[in-house]
Parts: C-alpha cells; structure tokens; sequence
C-alpha cells in the first residue's frame, strides 16, 4: 500500500515537498515514479527512480526543478517541487513498477493521489 501526501496550495516560484510511504513490502523491492494527473487530461510522466536511487530520470517538463528522492529506511519516496507553475497543477500520484519505465501500465502499485494546485 503506497500513501502520498505533501499536497496543497502554492503561489508560482514556490516549492512543496510530496512523500510516499509504503506500508507491506519494503518500498526496496520496486522501482519508483511520480506520475501527475490534470483533469481531464491523461496521466503523465513525471520522475522515476531505481530501486537504489543511483539513477533518475525526469520529464522535459520538470527538469531542473524537480528532484525525485528515496530512503528505503523509511520506506519513504519524495518529490521536491520548486520554481512551481501553474501548469504544474494537478493530482500527483506515485506508483511501484518492477520495471524501470515512464508508461503509467508498467506500474503495479499506485498510491492515492495528492492534489497540488499553484496559482499564478
């Protein structure tokens, strides 16, 4: 079970910080994304990470303002989100995937969503 939360309210440039814990299995066992919902558009891509955290990647959209980030300690994934835009705004979710892969039907596991809305 993955629960996702750091959600809210931002103003554009500002920065929030999006966790992900895993309850079960050790969050070790799965590699790790964040993928981000608008509505009525699809789900889109947004980061992932290995199982280690020794390799990351990152949506066009996000680079350089985005930092995805793992402590299987604490069975725990982070999103850092800063220089935020209102295009930005959307339900984010966090899924585990055996796979390494950016297409939200590789990922076996999603948590519930977290709703992050920046204003202009």
């Amino acid at each position: 079970q993955l629960q996702a939360s750091g959600g809210g309210l931002v103003q554009a440039g500002g920065s929030l910080r999006l966790s992900c814990v895993a309850s079960g299995r050790p969050l070790s066992t799965y590699n790790m994304g964040w993928f981000r919902q608008a509505p009525g558009k699809e789900r889109e891509f947004v980061a992932t990470i290995n199982w280690t955290g020794s390799r990351t990647y990152y949506a066009d959209s996000v680079k350089g303002r985005f930092t995805i980030s793992r402590d299987n300690s604490k069975n725990t994934l982070y999103l850092q989100m800063n220089s935020l835009i209102p295009g930005d705004t959307a339900v984010y979710y966090c899924g585990a995937s055996y796979q390494s892969s950016n297409t939200p039907s590789s990922y076996a596991y999603w948590g519930q969503g977290t709703e992050v809305t920046v204003s202009s």
